[in-house]
């Protein structure tokens, strides 16, 4: 399958609950015909309490957020990155409730975009563990500073390209697979497509 206009998407947030907590690093990478033709990285302006395990996994602390770009303003030119094109994430399930409540409160709508989620083609394909990190080592992917959202988009990118050329993703374009043990998520797009799925153990 020659992939289509894409966007490769990353937040790191101060928190796990996208309808109450914040994103505070965005970073995103348009990608057509195989080439990056724009990219964005900011930090977001967060005067919120950080908690101390945020700052142990991304190494951002309050004082470096305190001088981030304003979140409407970030999430104005993320829209303008966007586009029409299909969102790409590593668990985008985590990344598109983040984007969903987001815009749900700055903008009173949320977004159509399909999307690809590389963690669930993964979990399809490869026995456990399926991280973004230890699934760049599967793949031999570079992966420098795991946990810092513009790391991580490179990777992810480069990681679907590597799983589309083995066999095509096509038919995992808008499906989310969730782990049966633990039930169907409470929030999804509206064009996803659920399946409950068990990993495999090598």
């Amino acid at each position: 399958m020659k992939l289509p206009d894409i966007t490769v998407l990353d937040f790191e947030t101060s928190g796990l609950k996208p309808a109450a907590d914040r994103v505070i690093e965005i970073a995103a990478i348009r990608v057509s015909g195989g080439e990056i033709t724009t990219q964005f990285s900011t930090l977001v302006r967060f005067d919120g309490y950080l908690p101390a395990k945020v700052t142990e996994l991304t190494g951002l602390t309050s004082a470096q957020l305190a001088k981030g770009m304003d979140e409407e303003t970030a999430f104005r030119i993320l829209n303008r990155v966007i586009g029409d094109s299909v969102i790409v994430a590593h668990n985008a399930l985590f990344d598109l409730s983040f984007l969903h409540h987001t815009l749900l409160r700055l903008a009173g709508r949320s977004f159509r975009n399909s999307f690809i989620d590389t963690l669930t083609i993964s979990r399809t394909r490869h026995a456990y563990p399926h991280t973004l990190t230890d699934m760049s080592k599967r793949y031999g992917i570079e992966l420098n500073g795991a946990h810092r959202a513009l790391a991580d988009v490179v990777a992810c990118w480069q990681l679907l390209e590597k799983l589309n050329e083995e066999q095509s993703v096509e038919p995992d374009m808008n499906r989310i697979g969730y782990l049966r043990k633990y039930g169907k998520p409470e929030w999804y797009p509206e064009q996803a497509k659920m399946e409950s799925i068990e990993l495999k153990y090598a």
